[in-house]
């Protein structure tokens, strides 16, 4: 199969481009990105790889994306114009390799007092939960009600206005909690023996 060679007028468009987006600070992702393309999609029209780049509408659109003209494209192609290059975009700043540290998880507990979540938790069994941490359907959940009131329950599922939880009273009773009066639902993450 032969090898793909650019035509040499659709290589220096390219490399205009490709100038153009340097002197704003941007890499191929980022300008490809406004325009809602890859990196790589990108790099194929700087490469002159890809085809339409002598087209005044994808000329406009490129150059759009970075803040320029088809005529500063031009300019360059003919080597009457040197890219404005802003200082502030050639700064490269680094934090080096290090990784910032998650911040601490929250973990709460509660005792279960009674059997009504019985077999899953029997009394005397300590939930561990995860404040805001949402709960998946037939997890074990702590909802934490506006009047100070904590329920544990077992999540079925979520409306607009709603919960559907199971565990009022017994494992097998479902029970519809208001929105409106729930400050808070968190999942629970672990069940200890006391």
């Amino acid at each position: 199969m032969p090898r793909f060679v650019p035509d040499p007028e659709v290589l220096r468009l390219g490399e205009a481009l490709a100038a153009l987006r340097r002197g704003r600070g941007l890499s191929q992702a980022e300008a490809g990105a406004r325009l809602d393309m890859t990196s790589q999609g990108w790099g194929l029209y700087e490469s002159g790889r890809r085809p339409g780049l002598f087209r005044p509408d994808v000329q406009r659109r490129l150059t759009g994306a970075l803040d320029a003209t088809p005529e500063a494209l031009a300019l360059l192609v003919s080597g009457a114009q040197t890219p404005h290059v802003d200082p502030a975009a050639t700064v490269l700043e680094s934090r080096g390799r290090g990784f910032d540290s998650p911040p601490p998880v929250v973990v709460k507990r509660l005792t279960v007092r009674d059997d009504a979540l019985s077999p899953w938790a029997e009394p005397g069994v300590i939930l561990e939960y995860q404040p805001d941490l949402w709960p998946r359907g037939g997890q074990g959940c702590v909802i934490e009600m506006k009047d100070g009131d904590l329920r544990p329950r077992l999540f079925d599922r979520s409306e607009d206005d709603r919960f559907h939880v199971r565990g009022a009273g017994a494992l097998d009773r479902a029970e519809v909690i208001d929105r409106q009066s729930v400050a808070r639902i968190s999942a629970v993450i672990a069940r200890r023996e006391s």
